[in-house]
């Protein structure tokens, strides 16, 4: 029976919830699902790659042989097969990874959740690079850091610049290869710097790794993890390679730290889709990735050159940008006093969608940035999509 005079709640949020801010990107998509406008925003994999028949044969063989198991809860760790599977893909010469250290999760996303979690009290020092992922930072947010920048070039996280601010800190959180939002990446050089002064420091170091299978040259970096299994937690995704739909990433964790981490994600979800766990095992077991990566690799190539020839053509002088060698995303630098986020107004009033740099930076947000991503749309679309960007831009000069 309803109640004929009840008063509204006054709802009480914990000061936590007040941290929560909606994503710039994700508001940005909801604009720009309009099939007339043109989308370099979201950093979303093309849909053409997507290895759909392969998935419904997985998905089938699966439910006939061993649904009763798939359909079922299942270890908070993960599936042990899969498990497997990466540390023999991330192992090396040099270095074993067990399948003790990786730890499943509801995409990478939520890793980053429970690396803030196990990782960071209110007031904890937290180094990020300039400018770092925007759903790392939102992540990372809600435990109330003190986000620290660490200086970035035209070739990635600079290593000397770690030093005067490691102290103390809790964690590095780095994207190496073809970064997001900068499609930069760290020289093998620096790499092996950053990882030799993380480990004088006792600081950890996060090498997120969503893009680096997505080379254009085929020519993968070394990971860092590989450097040092102690120091490094490696993070991983099949949303690239396969599908973001699925849901599924992994964090690979010195053991105590993975304890750690499971016990966090048995409060937070119990385990990820056992189901969803087994499927991909299943795609991947056989070495489907090998055969799969190169004509994503070959697509977006040609996409990314097409965006490039496209700037060089339309964009006026004054204009820079980084011409990535891999990944989804090209970071363009406009004169100082042109302003990202009113130049995305004039664009989406042209039918073009970008994402701001702003939103991007932890201190001090460069507003004169942005990013475009070019892997959901086609090469006559990113013609016709830069040009009318190059126009506004030339307007504003």
């Amino acid at each position: 029976m309803k109640m004929k005079h009840s008063t509204p709640i006054q709802w009480r949020f914990a000061e936590r919830a007040e941290q929560l801010k909606s994503s710039f990107i994700r508001e940005i998509l909801k604009i720009s699902q309009r099939p007339e406008i043109i989308s370099f925003a979201g950093g979303l994999p093309s849909p053409a790659t997507f290895p759909i028949a392969e998935m419904k044969l997985a998905f089938d063989k699966v439910l006939t042989d061993n649904g009763k198991v798939a359909l079922q809860y299942g270890p908070t760790d993960g599936y042990l097969p899969l498990r497997q599977w990466i540390a023999d893909d991330l192992s090396t010469d040099g270095a074993t990874i067990v399948a003790e250290q990786v730890l499943m999760t509801s995409g990478s996303q939520q890793a980053l959740d429970l690396l803030g979690k196990v990782l960071i009290d209110e007031g904890s020092r937290v180094l990020v690079e300039t400018p770092s992922y925007l759903g790392a930072l939102q992540a990372f947010s809600v435990y109330r850091p003190e986000f620290v920048s660490v200086a970035t070039d035209e070739h990635g996280l600079v290593p000397q610049s770690v030093d005067p601010v490691a102290s103390g800190a809790r964690l590095l959180y780095a994207l190496p290869n073809f970064q997001n939002p900068t499609g930069r990446s760290m020289s093998i050089q620096r790499r092996e710097e950053l990882v030799e002064t993380c480990a004088r420091h006792q600081l950890p170091l996060i090498e997120d790794d969503p893009y680096g299978a997505l080379s254009y040259a085929g020519a993968p970096f070394p990971k860092m993890v590989a450097m040092n299994p102690d120091g490094v937690i490696y993070m991983g995704s099949f949303s690239k390679v396969l599908t973001p739909g699925i849901r599924l990433g992994y964090v690979v964790a010195p053991l105590p730290l993975a304890r750690r981490l499971e016990l966090a994600k048995q409060a937070a979800d119990l385990h990820t889709s056992q189901l969803t766990q087994m499927v991909v095992h299943e795609v991947i077991k056989d070495g489907f990735l090998e055969r799969h990566i190169p004509t994503i690799r070959t697509l977006y190539g040609n996409q990314c050159q097409a965006m490039l020839t496209a700037m060089e053509q339309h964009f006026p002088l004054g204009v820079r940008w980084t011409r990535p060698e891999g990944g989804m995303f090209i970071w363009v630098t406009l004169p100082s006093h042109i302003d990202a986020m009113q130049l995305l107004d004039a664009a989406l009033a042209n039918n073009v969608a970008f994402v701001p740099g702003a939103p991007f930076y932890a201190n001090a947000p460069e507003t004169n940035t942005l990013r475009l991503s070019f892997v959901t749309v086609p090469p006559e679309r990113i013609a016709l999509g830069i040009a009318i960007l190059g126009r506004l831009i030339a307007a504003r000069m």
